[in-house]
């Protein structure tokens, strides 16, 4: 196998058989906001892949669910993971996460330190008229949204590979191109990240691939804490996705019963993962600058 040193933690010898030729074994992924939801789903993937894992996480209520998912995917898959507590809207968070990823996983001899996978996932988001607009809002938004993700990429340059095989997925959302009511700033934050893919692909590339996923909604929190005014909005665009039609006896009972509301079903937080870690594999290294849709056909692709 192709663990690198201190990336492995099998505890026996049935699990080291298990895992063995995995495709990301021996990779290295930082994901940010990684304590739940999306990031919690990404996380399970690309560890049942091999890949050891930094979780970043913002506040002190995720420090014990980050902790309980390192030690269950640790136990489950032989991999190291280590979460950290960094604030993407701090200027000094990004980079926060970056030192403490090396100083935990870089060679006890050699000091070698590489990352090969980077998911910009964390983000916020609160929907709001034109009129109701504030500057704090604006600011905290694209602090997080935007301004984060330049930050972390630049601390993680030095320790990018050098040939072609790093990976960058860009977590944006169907929000950058459908105009949804409220989502002026939200809106504007995913399209300018997609705007950033384009330009970190040419930047980059002969370090790593860079591509965006756009999701819509998704059956986690921040989904779930939309007004019923915003769902309404969205339904004709749920009613018109051809992979967001509810099944019944296959989908969940919650989104079969709500179907007819809201115009279909959610998607769930593995689907998501899966589209991320297609881009995070070996196969993926023909495919950059892209914004791959991970919607359910909410938006095609031009």
């Amino acid at each position: 196998m192709s663990f690198r040193p201190g990336y492995q933690r099998a505890s026996s010898t049935n699990l080291k058989a298990a895992v063995a030729e995995r495709p990301l074994d021996g990779k290295l992924a930082v994901i940010t906001g990684g304590s739940r939801g999306i990031g919690a789903a990404i996380a399970r993937n690309l560890a049942s892949k091999g890949a050891s894992l930094i979780l970043g996480y913002t506040s002190d209520s995720s420090a014990e669910p980050t902790a309980k998912l390192a030690s269950s995917l640790e136990s489950s898959h032989g991999i190291s993971v280590l979460a950290v507590q960094a604030d993407m809207g701090n200027s000094n968070g990004p980079a926060h996460l970056i030192s403490s990823a090396k100083n935990h996983f870089s060679h006890p001899r050699s000091g070698k330190f590489q990352i090969d996978i980077i998911v910009n996932n964390a983000g916020v988001a609160m929907n709001m008229p034109l009129e109701e607009i504030k500057a704090d809002e604006f600011h905290r938004q694209y602090t997080i949204n935007v301004l984060g993700p330049i930050l972390l990429l630049q601390a993680a340059l030095p320790y990018l590979p050098t040939d072609r095989s790093g990976r960058i997925v860009n977590l944006s959302s169907v929000s950058a191109s459908l105009g949804f009511v409220g989502q002026t700033i939200y809106g504007g934050t995913k399209a300018a990240l997609e705007a950033m893919t384009r330009t970190w692909a040419r930047e980059l590339a002969e370090r790593a691939t860079v591509n965006s996923i756009n999701p819509g909604p998704v059956a986690t929190d921040m989904y779930g804490g939309t007004s019923l005014e915003f769902q309404n909005h969205i339904k004709p665009f749920m009613q018109n996705a051809p992979l967001e039609r509810v099944r019944p006896g296959i989908d969940e009972d919650r989104f079969v019963r709500d179907a007819e509301r809201a115009g279909g079903r959610p998607a769930y937080d593995y689907e998501i993962a899966g589209v991320v870690a297609m881009l995070c594999s070996e196969d993926s290294g023909w495919c950059t600058g892209s914004v791959v849709c991970a919607n359910g056909g909410m938006r095609f692709s031009p």
